[in-house]
């Protein structure tokens, strides 16, 4: 501890003072690079790739959910354990529906890049939507306001959830998926997206959160649309 002592002359204050203000410098640089270690950022430089997304349920499925989400973001954790479950039991497993997410990080959620690699490694060992649903579920633990070490909760979760630890870990040290994470946000850009969670169903979109009820009610309308259009059997 610096005591701050003022005698005449007020040589020790400004020694005292010296030396806060060292310390300060020193415990800031120390923190930003500890930051700078273990928050994944974008960047503008990486390779370009096509935007790709994660896909569930059946490839021929009539109608797909686009969602374009950020891990970070509290709206689309309240969708991911309010509305999804309802979506994946009554839309995607019987068929109706292909469900396809894609990342969209937002600037205001520094953590977020990290959950998306870490559930793009996941991806590597057949568990994205393991990952995924732990991520969302586990939010308030490893978010910006939690930890500036998010990769730490992240390999808990990746150990939880019987992932080869050692792969994960060497899979998200690479970076190796940071251009396909930013491919998807250039793609919600170019689609005009200003914020998360985003979902396109057939020609409609709905920006925010939405309900069962809303999706189904437009999944429905797109089949029907699709049965009007599709020509008559020949005789």
């Amino acid at each position: 501890m610096v005591k701050v002592q003022q005698k005449k002359g007020g040589n020790t204050f400004w020694v005292a003072l010296i030396g806060i203000a060292a310390i300060g410098a020193g415990a800031l640089g120390y923190m930003t690079s500890r930051q700078q270690k273990t928050v994944v950022t974008l960047d503008p430089s990486l390779p370009k790739v096509a935007a790709e997304g994660y896909t569930l349920g059946r490839a021929d499925a009539p109608v797909e959910i686009i969602e374009f989400a950020d891990y970070e973001c509290p709206v689309c954790a309240q969708y991911a354990a309010v509305t999804e479950p309802d979506v994946r039991k009554r839309l995607i497993e019987p068929g109706l529906v292909k469900y396809t997410y894609y990342d969209f990080p937002l600037d205001m959620h520094p953590n977020t890049v990290s959950a998306m690699l870490g559930a793009a490694c996941a991806n590597d060992q057949g568990k994205y939507w393991e990952m995924h649903d732990r991520i969302y579920m586990g939010q308030l633990e490893w978010n910006t306001q939690a930890t500036s070490n998010p990769k730490k909760v992240l390999a808990g979760y990746a150990k939880e959830l019987g992932l080869d630890t050692k792969a994960w870990d060497e899979c998200f040290d690479s970076r190796k998926y940071l251009p396909r994470i930013q491919a998807s946000q250039q793609e919600a850009i170019k689609r005009r997206l200003n914020g998360t969670p985003a979902f396109i169903v057939g020609d409609k979109l709905i920006p925010g959160n939405t309900n069962f009820d809303d999706l189904k009610a437009l999944v429905d309308s797109a089949i029907a649309k699709q049965k009007v259009a599709a020509p008559a059997p020949a005789k």
